[in-house]
């Protein structure tokens, strides 16, 4: 038996019924949840950000002019 099916009937169980994210419309989890990004981007995001590995993540594309105009 997967954990995954494992942790699913185990919170059955419990009587708690988690929201899917994985394997859904995100629009329709975006609309449930009342969220503009999903949780799981902003967690990404704000781990990369905190632990300073920014650099090189986050580009702007285009002729380099261009990039220097909009810095």
């Amino acid at each position: 038996m997967s954990l995954a099916l494992k942790a699913r009937q185990k919170a059955r169980r419990k009587g708690g019924t988690k929201e899917r994210v994985f394997g859904c419309d995100l629009l329709e989890h975006l609309q449930q949840s009342g969220q503009d990004v999903p949780q799981v981007l902003r967690s990404c995001t704000e781990f990369v950000e905190q632990h300073g590995v920014v650099d090189g993540i986050y580009r702007l594309s285009g002729v380099s002019s261009n990039i220097q105009r909009l810095r």
